[in-house]
């Protein structure tokens, strides 16, 4: 049985590099025997996350939504933008809405968690600065094993993006060597997910 990766951007921008990069994972995870869930963040609006917004209005539904995305798959692979050294406020405020338990209307607790325990992840990044969005990628490696991710050593950080990306949405990647790393980070995702099934 094919793994099931959800594959996703930390940005929701018009012709975001990770967002483009996320695609040609995506094709190269169905290349390696997986089954790809897209999540496209724009379609998941959550407000800001703070204590109070939570008891006056709960979990947003776009979260709880998103929740169980996250549930139906075995395996994540995030594109992750760097801002400012660090990880994308909008990947931030996701990954935290979705931590939150809640009761829902049936009286049915949904433990925190729930969305990230027994998961497999990959971690990848462009910029087109010198490094690739590397620095973010510390920070989301440091929030995922928080959440008891286990998050694969591999990584790829695409710098210099703009001369590597184009619009095609299978082999974005024009230099043989990071495709070939991407493909790597693809074939150990879906393989891991599998011996863990």
């Amino acid at each position: 049985m094919k793994p099931r990766i959800l594959v996703m951007s930390g940005s929701s921008r018009s012709g975001s590099l990770n967002t483009r990069l996320a695609h040609v994972a995506a094709h190269a995870i169905t290349q390696a025997g997986g089954e790809v869930v897209w999540i496209d963040l724009a379609q998941y609006p959550m407000p800001l996350y703070n204590g109070d917004e939570e008891i006056a209005h709960g979990i947003p539904p776009s979260a709880q939504a998103l929740r169980e995305q996250f549930i139906s798959c075995q395996g994540l692979l995030l594109a992750c933008p760097e801002y400012n050294a660090s990880i994308t406020p909008l990947l931030k405020n996701t990954l935290d809405w979705m931590s939150r338990s809640y009761t829902d209307a049936h009286g049915v607790t949904h433990e925190g968690l729930a969305p990230y325990r027994g998961k497999v992840a990959a971690l990848v990044s462009a910029s087109g600065g010198n490094l690739g969005g590397l620095r973010g990628l510390t920070h989301v490696r440091a929030v995922l094993q928080a959440f008891q991710v286990l998050v694969l050593s591999e990584q790829l950080a695409v710098s210099q993006a703009t001369q590597h990306l184009t619009e095609d949405r299978q082999q974005l990647i024009t230099d043989t060597r990071l495709q070939t790393t991407l493909s790597t980070i693809a074939q150990k995702l879906v393989s891991t997910c599998q011996r863990l099934a």
